[in-house]
């Protein structure tokens, strides 16, 4: 019986039941316990003899001996109370743990519960499944020693620390029926990441929302040393956690069963704080205030329950025993002696019965179906993911009569476009931007949604509020890790940054994307919807804030992701943009990275034209070029990415209008994976098509949006690869006008001319008289906007007039 439907003394009887287990209860929790440690142990140590029928040798040992047994313990620990708190009071919950390390755990969580064997068959309930358990953890062939992609139950790895925290709120997030366990690591307390990530409840809406329980799992050691908070006065460490906004309740010792009891009435009362938090906030007695969320400071020893020494020096409760207490198993009689004892001393005759099988003692501690933390709908989010309901995205189209007369800012189309999303949806969708939302053009959103903000609001602020669910904080590692957390349990979202702010957070980029690929080979994992993230304030145009403000390197780091999983797509106007922002929307299980600039820009494109552009990834503008029918042209203008592409075609209309007999082909290529062969990326054009663009043989002028090199990576293997002479952002940046930014970079069109004349097929008569002139404007360009302050007119205003006619 769900915990919802109680009222009154009913719930009061629960919650008192929690707090006081009865010997049985105590009984079957510490027997779960140990069998959980009993099985990380024999994960990390045994390929033979699983449940010790004979004398332990050395031949049962493992050859490599890998995996963290210190936080293992304690991971169980809280795991065992948990799972008993769902019993009694059918609460939908995820487990995630902070030092994922304690991977074996976990594993052993979800054997226990059944759900393990379901998922893999092979790894059955008996003697030979237990054996397959412990040879396949951290071995080739086998699974890793964090809690991954591969663990049921896991949307958080941990192997990457800091983010335990910001997957935690971002799954809770519109999924007021989830309850939240995120285990803090007191080693991973000391990041960046996880020092922001404690600001989650000053966002989280309990009428809302679901619930996070952060548990600060102080065992007072990390890999080789002390860990800060475990060090600290422990008055010191409430005041930091209070100071941050949460009800703080402690928990310390060793002892058994005083452990248990004193835990279990500790999550009791923060359970029964939670759920009055929920049922005053959704039965209408709140006045709004931010409430103080509970949270559990939990201190026990590092490697609780191993051996306490080791050839007289101290193990456990100290960094010893971090990873493998006794490393030298394998030909040391003496520590095989003292692993076969700390084995014995969880009685797995007790724990196990004659078919290898855990025992009903074992068993009764475990909830059942889905409420068991590794089997939870919740943890493999694609089982709940509905499908956004999106507008035509069609009507959100500019007017383009001719390429290049209409200048907009892009991203102000897609703002309208979302702001009809959040109102299409408005318990699956969210917007997560560092404090730049409306900087970005994104703005229209607040027409539908408020910001979210649960702390004092004043008569100053705009679209701001407890109801908001628009998520501005000033942190990407915040904003990247809440979506995440919130895609994996099936809803939708995008990410907007400044592009060179995105590197902050392209570490969780990139172990996304490792999840993503890894979730893809295993066919119980359902797809997610896919993580967008959208790059404006570029490196291009950052007028007033100057280089610190101008980087693409996100782009170089999502192509280095594997091909079923990187996207990434750099629309050169608004059409294009919200054609792709409604293709990656509707999309599941990839990053999706989209680079376009927030300022005024010349628009190319009518809507129809868009769609089929973007369908083929990459196509020629006949009406920038002038081939006049010819077979092959003497060179081909390549371009990828807005203001680049402003610069190409600008520089194909100087080739017309100065060298007409040179022929010219402009390509633009708006999803960058189309470069890659077909065998090197789902998207990548065949060889056909990319023939038909690019020929076989004459050479490609290619102004991109990021670093050169990117290109040369993409089209290696293509036909004669070493034709494409590339120009793109060569980090040369200063606070200096759009155009001063292309020229530091020798990407303008003058130098693009130049490129042109010096790489086509042949040198028509004039060719270096147009390379003189370009030149000349290059110091025209240099002295007057040292003069004026501002770029040239021809420049500023510049646009395609009469040329611009479509065939």
């Amino acid at each position: 019986m769900a915990l919802d439907t109680l009222t009154g003394s009913t719930t009061e009887g629960v919650l008192h039941a929690l707090a006081h287990p009865g010997d049985d209860e105590v009984e079957a929790l510490d027997a779960w316990w140990r069998a959980n440690n009993y099985l990380t142990i024999g994960q990390i140590y045994l390929q033979g003899n699983p449940l010790l029928r004979e004398q332990l040798s050395s031949e049962h040992i493992k050859p490599r001996l890998l995996g963290h047994w210190g936080t293992s313990p304690g991971l169980s620990f809280i795991y065992a109370h948990v799972s008993r708190v769902i019993r009694h009071t059918g609460q939908e919950a995820i487990y995630l743990a902070g030092p994922g390390h304690g991977g074996p755990a976990l594993v052993a969580a979800s054997y226990l519960e059944g759900s393990y064997t379901e998922t893999y068959p092979r790894v059955t309930q008996d003697e030979a499944g237990l054996l397959r358990l412990f040879r396949q953890f951290s071995s080739p062939g086998g699974i890793p020693s964090h809690v991954s992609v591969t663990t049921p139950g896991s949307i958080h790895e941990g192997g990457e620390l800091g983010y335990v925290l910001v997957h935690a709120f971002g799954a809770v997030m519109d999924n007021p029926s989830l309850l939240a366990i995120a285990v803090v690591g007191d080693g991973e307390a000391e990041t960046g990441p996880l020092e922001g990530s404690w600001k989650g409840v000053s966002f989280l809406n309990p009428a809302r929302d679901g619930a996070v329980l952060p548990i600060l799992h102080l065992n007072g050691a990390k890999i080789a040393g002390p860990t800060v908070l475990g060090r600290k006065d422990p008055e010191e460490v409430r005041s930091l956690l209070r100071g941050h906004g949460y009800d703080v309740l402690e928990v310390e010792g060793d002892d058994l069963p005083g452990m248990h009891l004193r835990f279990a009435a500790v999550l009791a009362e923060a359970y029964g704080k939670i759920r009055a938090i929920q049922e005053a906030a959704r039965g209408g007695d709140w006045d709004g205030t931010r409430p103080r969320w509970p949270m559990i400071v939990l201190r026990s020893p590092k490697g609780w329950t191993g051996p306490e020494e080791i050839d007289g020096v101290r193990v456990t409760g100290t960094w010893r025993s971090h990873q493998v207490p006794l490393s030298g198993v394998k030909g040391n009689d003496e520590h095989l002696a003292i692993l076969e004892t700390w084995l014995r001393s969880y009685r797995p005759e007790e724990l196990f019965d004659a078919d290898g099988a855990p025992t009903e003692l074992v068993r009764r501690a475990n909830p059942t179906g889905d409420l068991r933390m590794s089997a939870s709908p919740h943890a493999n989010g694609g089982l709940l993911t509905k499908d956004l309901d999106l507008p035509d995205f069609r009507d959100y189209a500019l007017e383009v009569p001719r390429p290049a007369q209409v200048k907009a800012e892009s991203t102000r189309q897609l703002g309208a476009l979302l702001r009809d999303v959040y109102v299409r949806n408005d318990d699956r969708f969210r917007l997560f931007c560092p404090d730049e939302t409306n900087s970005n053009r994104l703005g229209a959103v607040f027409e539908a949604s408020d910001r979210a903000f649960m702390e004092q609001v004043t008569s100053d602020d705009l679209a701001i509020g407890r109801d908001g669910r628009v998520m501005e904080v000033l942190s990407e590692h915040n904003c990247h890790g809440w979506l995440e957390g919130y895609t994996l349990t099936g809803r939708h979202g995008m990410f907007a940054t400044y592009e060179a702010f995105a590197m902050v957070s392209a570490s969780q980029t990139v172990q996304h994307g490792k999840w993503l690929e890894e979730a893809t080979h295993l066919p119980w994992r359902a797809k997610v919807p896919s993580l967008n993230i959208l790059l404006t304030s570029t490196a291009w145009r950052n007028d007033h804030n100057g280089f610190s403000h101008q980087g693409p390197g996100l782009i170089q780091v999502a192509l280095t992701q594997r091909q079923d999983v990187s996207r990434v797509y750099l629309p050169p106007d608004a059409n294009t943009l919200l054609s792709v922002a409604d293709h990656c929307l509707r999309s599941r299980s990839y990053i999706n990275l989209l680079v376009i600039d927030k300022q005024p820009q010349l628009q190319w494109l009518t809507m129809d034209e868009a769609i089929e552009h973007c369908r083929r990834g990459a196509g020629t503008w006949d009406w920038a070029g002038n081939e006049d029918g010819a077979d092959d042209p003497d060179i081909v203008l390549a371009c990828a990415g807005d203001v680049v592409t402003m610069e190409t075609v600008a520089a194909a209309q100087i080739l017309k209008e100065r060298l007409p007999q040179l022929r010219t082909r402009v390509v633009n290529v708006v999803d960058l994976m189309t470069l890659l062969r077909p065998r090197d990326h789902s998207h990548g054009m065949s060889p056909t098509y990319f023939t038909e663009l690019f020929t076989d043989d004459t050479d490609v002028v290619f102004a991109f949006h990021g670093f050169p090199g990117a290109i040369h990576q993409l089209v290696h293997g293509r036909p004669d690869a070493d034709r494409f002479r590339v120009r793109g952002f060569i980090e040369e940046g200063t606070t200096t006008t759009p155009f001063d930014m292309v020229v530091r970079n020798r990407t303008s069109r003058y130098h693009l001319v130049m490129d042109a004349i010096n790489n086509a097929k042949r040198t028509p008569r004039g060719a270096t008289e147009l390379k003189a002139w370009c030149e000349q404007k290059l110091a025209e360009h240099a002295a007057y906007v040292v003069e004026h302050l501002e770029d040239m007119p021809e420049v500023r205003d510049w646009s395609l007039g009469d040329w611009a006619e479509r065939g």
